[in-house]
């Protein structure tokens, strides 16, 4: 404790008063920085956790999916929504990500001719998301039944997409399904929700 040497170093009221309420602002001060810097932490972990968890964000690669997502955009996928016809996906394929349309389901039959013309249970699509049709890669016999927990994929860019059409990629199974893409996110002037054309 600090000793006072005259009556004139002792404190008035006034300044004890003063110095106590500067006492307390700068307690609730860092009670207040604290709480905040919690909150954001809170927050950003929590985000982040959302994000991995129910709506991962993928970069698009490559052109298979031109001219719907082009190379370098930015994606949300929905782990929570089921693929379902005119969905595009998010899928495992060789330790790789990729972005395809579903065109068929389990239990439908699938035929494509020479000029890439596809029919789904014998009615031609219409796929507006297609610019040039193409038979592309294409080495599986049509017509062609989806088997059960299979998604019949293809790229809106036909002429160059590896997809179902291929034996060597098929049928992608349940479990390499990483979700639906249902938002592009970046760059943002080309910021859209992305609705099935089935729908």
């Amino acid at each position: 404790m600090r000793k006072f040497t005259s009556l004139d170093e002792i404190p008035t009221a006034e300044q004890l008063r003063c110095e106590r309420n500067r006492l307390r602002y700068r307690k609730r001060f860092a009670a207040t920085l604290r709480n905040t810097v919690i909150s954001v932490m809170t927050a950003a972990a929590a985000a982040v956790l959302l994000s991995a968890v129910f709506l991962p964000a993928v970069r698009v690669t490559g052109t298979s999916m031109e001219p719907t997502l082009m190379s370098n955009q930015i994606v949300l996928c929905s782990k929570l929504k089921t693929p379902k016809r005119g969905d595009i996906i998010a899928l495992y394929y060789n330790k790789k990500l990729l972005l395809k349309r579903v065109i068929a389901v389990a239990g439908d039959t699938v035929d494509l001719d020479e000029s890439g013309k596809v029919t789904l249970n014998g009615q031609v699509l219409d796929e507006p998301y297609v610019q040039i049709p193409s038979s592309g890669e294409c080495d599986i016999e049509f017509p062609y039944t989806v088997k059960e927990n299979r998604w019949f994929v293809m790229g809106d860019n036909r002429t160059v997409s590896v997809d179902s059409r291929y034996s060597g990629f098929g049928c992608v199974p349940d479990e390499n399904i990483l979700g639906v893409v249902w938002l592009s996110l970046y760059p943002f002037d080309s910021m859209r929700l992305l609705e099935n054309p089935d729908e």
